[in-house]
């Protein structure tokens, strides 16, 4: 693994640093989980897709610039460096689109590829039902074969972005006689469509990150099935190992907040205790580690490799460096630190909370690890 950059790549850190420092907005916008900052965070897209910035490793026909993946990592780090607006189309651009490059068809990637980059078609990720949570073999919602197609019924829970998003990609059970991971079918749907109701679901802060979904009999083309039918979990494997293991927290999201951490630190004037100062410089190492880890997995994957189970060590990797660098910077602040909203960190505080659920709980994860990767004996229940 070579970690100097070729000229190639430093003339493109330098592009996109320059494009980035010239249209990233003054102000932050509004949280797209509200109408009004959807609404802006989907105009933000098509100004980045504008500059074949939006999906920089697609291939130039899905709007990208047929990019390696380390020409994407750079971008990721120089986009949280300049503080650059939160991507609200992340479920479509980092979990559904990897999945269609590896099981879809040419049809589906032409036709849904080029809308998802320009944020005209944001997805909702419609996986977990009130039943079936970190378990999602355990789902309940069926899928039933009709002309043309098939009906879908059932019901989807914590779908993000769901409340304003456009269509959404869920798993099925489309053999009633099947069990746990088998008989299931990928699907994609428009949540617009007659028998689809969407119910919001409120967080903390009053605003609805998340939404109910309840189908019944909703008629979905076979054009949406990605993949084979009845072959849906190992599909789905493929877009939970890059929730998991490269594409949705790339590592200039810790970098940038490791940074901001230590500029936190030193305007403490030296006051803080021998315990937090450890603490800052063990959130920025992890940071670089972090930084390395997907280095090394973008070569891996450059000479042929695939992400794998691992995945699950890295997803339990940086979802508790994110909590352990949101939690040092309150104890920065001090015990009004809460209070401190326009700081931002109360904010990533809380929603760093969340990292050792979405996308599988750290149980989950350790299941994973322990059976796929060491080899251990399945736990008796």
């Amino acid at each position: 693994m070579d970690l100097e950059l070729d000229e190639h790549s430093r003339a493109f850190r330098d592009e996109v640093r320059a494009w980035l420092a010239g249209h990233v907005p003054a102000e932050p916008l509004a949280s797209f989980d509200t109408a009004e900052g959807f609404a802006q965070h989907r105009r933000w897209e098509a100004e980045l897709a504008g500059a074949r910035l939006s999906v920089v490793a697609w291939p130039e026909e899905f709007g990208g610039r047929d990019a390696s993946l380390l020409d994407w990592v750079i971008f990721e780090e120089e986009y949280y460096a300049a503080g650059a607006p939160g991507r609200v189309g992340q479920n479509g651009l980092f979990m559904l689109a990897p999945t269609l490059f590896s099981h879809g068809t040419p049809e589906q990637r032409a036709r849904i590829l080029p809308p998802m980059a320009r944020g005209e078609q944001v997805w909702a990720q419609a996986w977990s039902e009130p039943e079936a949570g970190s378990d999602i073999a355990a789902l309940r919602s069926t899928a039933r074969r009709t002309d043309g197609g098939w009906l879908l019924s059932g019901q989807k829970t914590w779908s993000s972005r769901a409340a304003f998003a456009d269509r959404a990609f869920g798993l099925f059970r489309s053999d009633p006689d099947s069990e746990r991971h088998r008989g299931l079918t990928y699907l994609m749907f428009d949540l617009r469509a007659d028998g689809v109701t969407v119910r919001p679901v409120p967080q903390l802060d009053g605003e609805p990150g998340f939404a109910e979904i309840f189908l019944d009999d909703v008629f979905v083309p076979d054009a949406d099935v990605l993949g084979e039918p009845g072959d849906g979990w190992r599909v789905a494997m493929t877009t939970a190992n890059n929730e998991r293991g490269l594409s949705l927290r790339a590592p200039g999201r810790f970098l940038a907040a490791a940074d901001r951490l230590v500029r936190l630190w030193a305007e403490s004037d030296g006051t803080t205790d021998s315990d937090t100062a450890r603490r800052v410089a063990d959130a920025w190492i992890d940071a670089r580690a972090y930084q390395l880890y997907t280095f090394g997995t973008v070569t891996r994957l450059a000479e042929g490799g695939e992400l794998g189970p691992e995945s699950s060590v890295n997803k339990l990797f940086w979802s508790h460096l994110d909590v352990g660098l949101h939690g040092t910077a309150l104890d920065l602040l001090g015990p009004d630190a809460e209070l401190r909203h326009a700081s931002g960190w109360p904010e990533g505080w809380l929603f760093s909370l969340a990292g050792p659920i979405y996308g599988g709980t750290d149980q989950i994860q350790r299941n994973v690890v322990a059976e796929r990767l060491l080899g251990l004996p399945r736990g008796q229940r």
